[in-house]
Order: structure tokens, then sequence, then C-alpha cells
């Protein structure tokens, strides 16, 4: 049922998602969107223990996040026990975990959260420990030992208990020891496993854990940490479900021990995620996502970001489709922030498959748009400074597509309209607007071919549409009439499009089925050959209608190129 979150999710909000994968990324058949959830580092950081898990685990669904879709509960670093050597291992040279912290084990903590209709992630980082090697532990299955795989001139990047071999390879001993420890962690009911510490020197590694997880037949999300570096972008995304561009979020600026506690983070760490995502936006698709690092929404101010800074941390996540883990205590959510993170909208922007391109990049104004299949654009606007209000605009053609378009704000839901040919906001700083835009299909109606009273189809003057223009006599009610079909009632968005080569205002009425009545204003265009347009709104009803504009002076109206009607959803 779990499973099924997402796309109830995007069916009930209208957005679509793409017919298939948009790139080659790992084949394992899983994180077909991004992953959503709750991971242990921001806020437990090193103290991890079964009960505070636990804790974190009901609050997932307490809060009802969890029937939004966010249903990993992943613990990070600091489970294991170390002496001066580092990591205590097991019989078979895999790391112990400490049983102060979790003195039921990994899979009752695992039984605890699948029993929740959760799933549970856990951790680990390349090359096998030192207490493996020096007491030559055997390789389970195999007649294999320790240090027969380790290679022990060189040791691996580790956070916590250091003192990590790296593995030979080359040498069949050490696949059979990733197996035996990913078949471990398939035992215990592992869906989602980290590896940190990865860098261009540990592909061999992370070959090595796909090809094991994968041998286990447990489906298990694969996730690599950190700062991974771009130029290896296409193997990354080959073997991994996810991939952390950066490094951590966090800025390590609280007051507790490590810089633990509040803030978890600040908006430099948040705001640098803008030239990653722009660089790394071609690698994200179905099965593979660009991982921006943990969600930290939840706890209100106290986590170093305004409100503001905050609906812009998860609009950009969202647009960036990235992973959506939560890094916050979750038994301590503001009613501000749960509804943020309950936001259905928001959620379905990041779970809609694509990742957004940035169109805009000027000082402290950005804006990204990305195309759903359905044909609608999700366009977001953000003034990424600390000071200053900011006025951000993009036009259709830099989103991708031309003519009319109706606006929903996807943070409040409102509707604000139709807009012509583009899209503006004054924003606070830190500040975001992320829209829907859904183009209004368009039927050109060419004014030569109308019902023409007191005026005449002319060629004349260069750069008309069709075969020609009208033009006016010089009377009051001189008019065009054009019939207009619209398959259903409802708003349409006409735009007319003339030409006034004098320097007086040529005002005309516009009446629809001889009623509704518009007054319109077309002053000088600067030439008889420079064509404008005016937009403007009316009902129709469904069949035929007429549009007339009629001439309200003695100067007649403009020339008059075409009418173009323009239909939500057809």
């Amino acid at each position: 049922m779990r499973a099924t979150l997402a796309a109830l999710l995007l069916v009930a909000t209208g957005l679509v998602l793409p017919a298939g994968p948009a790139a080659a990324v790992s084949d394992n058949g899983l994180s077909i969107r991004p992953a959503m959830g709750w991971s242990s580092w921001s806020f437990i950081r090193r103290w991890p223990t079964e009960a505070k898990m636990k804790a974190q685990a009901d609050a997932l669904v307490s809060s009802g996040l969890a029937a939004k879709g966010y249903i990993y509960v992943n613990l990070d670093d600091f489970f294991q026990k170390c002496d001066a050597n580092g990591f205590v291992v097991d019989s078979y040279g895999r790391w112990a975990v400490d049983t102060a912290k979790f003195p039921s084990g990994i899979k009752a903590l695992a039984d605890y959260v699948h029993d929740k209709g959760l799933k549970f992630g856990f951790y680990v980082t390349p090359g096998i420990a030192k207490n493996a090697v020096t007491a030559n532990t055997p390789v389970e299955g195999t007649s294999y030992r320790a240090q027969d795989i380790a290679d022990t001139t060189q040791t691996h990047k580790n956070y916590n208990c250091k003192n990590m071999y790296r593995l030979k390879h080359s040498h069949p001993g050490a696949q059979a020891f990733i197996n035996s420890w990913a078949n471990q962690m398939a035992s215990w009911g592992v869906d989602y496993l980290k590896i940190d510490g990865v860098d261009a020197t540990t592909i061999a590694d992370v070959e090595a854990w796909d090809r094991a997880l994968r041998q286990t037949g447990r489906p298990i999300n694969f996730a690599l940490s950190n700062n991974l570096p771009i130029a290896q972008a296409t193997t990354w995304k080959r073997l991994a479900n996810s991939w952390r561009t950066q490094g951590d979020v966090e800025c390590y600026c609280g007051s507790g021990p490590n810089g633990s506690g509040y803030p978890l983070t600040d908006w430099a760490h948040v705001s640098s995620r803008f030239n990653s995502a722009a660089s790394w936006q071609p690698y994200a698709g179905p099965g593979g996502w660009n991982d921006y690092d943990s969600l930290q929404i939840g706890n209100g101010d106290q986590v170093g970001l305004t409100a503001d800074q905050r609906r812009s941390h998860f609009t950009h996540w969202a647009m960036a489709a990235s992973p959506l883990l939560l890094g916050t205590d979750l038994t301590a959510l503001t009613s501000v922030d749960l509804a943020m993170l309950r936001n259905d909208r928001l959620i379905a922007v990041n779970q809609d498959g694509v990742a957004a391109q940035r169109v805009v990049n000027s000082g402290v104004n950005q804006v990204w748009r990305k195309r759903e299949s359905n044909g609608d654009y999700i366009v977001a606007l953000y003034n990424t400074g600390t000071s200053g209000n900011s006025t951000v605009s993009v036009t259709w053609s830099q989103v991708g597509f031309t003519g009319p378009a109706t606006i929903t704000n996807l943070w409040s839901g409102a509707s604000e309209g139709t807009a012509a040919s583009s899209y503006s906001a004054t924003l606070r700083p830190g500040e975001t607007r992320l829209i829907r835009a859904r183009p209004l299909a368009a039927q050109r109606y060419e004014a030569e071919d109308a019902t023409i009273s007191q005026g005449a189809a002319e060629s004349n003057h260069a750069g008309f549409s069709g075969t020609g223009f009208v033009n006016y006599v010089n009377v009051t009610g001189s008019y065009v009439e054009f019939t207009v079909n619209a398959a259903a009632p409802g708003t349409a968005t006409l735009t007319l499009r003339y030409a006034n080569g004098t320097t007086a205002n040529r005002p005309m009425t516009v009446t629809v089925n001889g009623a509704t009545t518009l007054t319109r204003d077309y002053p000088g265009t600067g030439a008889w050959s420079t064509w404008a347009t005016d937009t403007f709104t009316v009902p129709l009803t469904a069949g035929t209608n007429t549009v007339r504009a009629t001439a309200t002076t003695a100067n007649g109206g403009p020339n008059v190129d075409y009418l173009e009607a323009a239909f939500e959803g057809t």
C-alpha cells in the first residue's frame, strides 16, 4: 500500500508522471521516485539509541507525515561499538552494534519500524575494519580470511572509529566479504543503505556493494555519500539510487559537542545547493537522484532558517527532485513547519520524476522550471539574498512555451488568473514563489476571414498573419465580428493583434454574444507595420460565440490582424 501513496497523491493534485525513465540509471527497480522519510544524523548526530529511533518512527506516523509518503526511518553513523583500534567486529569481521545503545539489536528495531508500515535504513563505509584484520576473521561461507582480502597499506575515509583498511577487490574473498555483510543487513530487514565516504577512489567498493545488495534478493535502496565528484556522475547513476552532490547541509554551529544542537543549518549551506543543482540536473531521473542532503524543516526558526528560507529550502528540494529525508526532531514539530511538510502540492512537485533546470541566474534572482508530462510547467522564483526585496521575473519563452497560461500558486493553492507572456513577483529576502503555469490552447481567427462592417481586408503593410488584415473605415461603429468556437462553457483568454500608425488612441468596445461588453484602448504602435497585442478574458458558451470589436470614435478602429482564443486544458 505504501508504494502507491506517491502515485495516488499525484493523481489527487493533478500532476501526471512521465511515461518512462528520462535517463539510464541503476536498473535495480528501486527509487523510481525520490525517497522520502527521516534520517538520524542532523538532529541525533553521534548519540543514536533504540529509544530515540523508535520515538522518531512513532512521530513520523502520528504527525501524518508517513501518510504523505515519508516512509524511511534511517539510522546513520555511530550505532557501532569501538575500541582503541577502531571498530569492534563480529566473528566474520563485520561491525558490531553497540548493545548499550541498541539492546534489542538492529533486527528488532527494523521490525518495530516495519510494524508501523515504514521502511528501515542503515549505514556503512567502504573497507574492512583493522580489528578484523588483526584477528584474521574468516569470511563467512568461504575459506578466505580477512588478511587475504585487506590492503593494509591503505585506509578508507571513515568518520567514527576510523581504522578501515581498503579491500583487494581483485581477490574473490573481497566480494564474498561484502556479500556476507549485505546478507546480514538483509536478514535484519534493511530497506535502504547509505554508503558514506565515497569518492573517485572508491568506485570498486560501490560496484561491490551494488552487486552484494542485488544478490541478497531483498529490495534495498542504495544511496551514496558525500560530496561526490561530478566527473564520475554517469558511474554513480549506473550504480546507485541517489548520490550526495555536496558536503553536509548541517552548519555544525550549534552549542553542543562537535557543533551539535540548534541551529542545525544556515542559509549559506542551503543556498549553496542552487549552483550544485544546476550542474547536476542532467543526471537525475527515475531510479537515480541527485541528493542535496537532509531537509531541515520541522522545528521552526531554531533550525537556523527563517520561515521564508524554509519554504525556499523545500521548494528547491522539490524542484530538483531530491530525496526528502528530514533531519529535524519529529517529536517537536511546529504547526507552521508541519503544514509545509504536508503540503500535497509541494510533495507532488518532488515526486513527479523531473529535475528542474535553472533559466534565470542574475544576482539574488533565480528562476527554475520543469515541464510535467501533462503539459504544465512548474516554475520557481527565488530571492536568494539575505537583505532587501527583489522583483524576480521570467518570460514564458524562457520557461519553454509561448502564449498565455493560467497560474496556480502551489504553496497556497490559490488561482492567480491568467498571465499573457511572463510572470514576476516581488520577494522578500530568502522568499520563493512556486507556481504551476498551464498553457492555454489557442485557436486563431484571421480578421480578413471575419464579418467586416465598414472596413476592408488589405495587405499593404508588412508583418501580418494569414493573407492580410482589416483596415477599419474611419467612422464610429465600424466593426469586425469573429465567430469563436468553444468545446465547453468557461472563461477564454482572447488576444487581439493590431497596429495603429497614428499617435491617437483608437478605442473599441468588445462585445461577446451581444452581451458582455469591454472597452479597450488601442494606442499608437509607431507604424502601421508594427504590430502589438491586447489580451483580455471573457466568458464563452459551448459551441458558437460571436466576438465583435467596434470602433467608438470617428477615427475608427486600428488595423486588426487576428483574434486568438485560448482555452484552459484543451
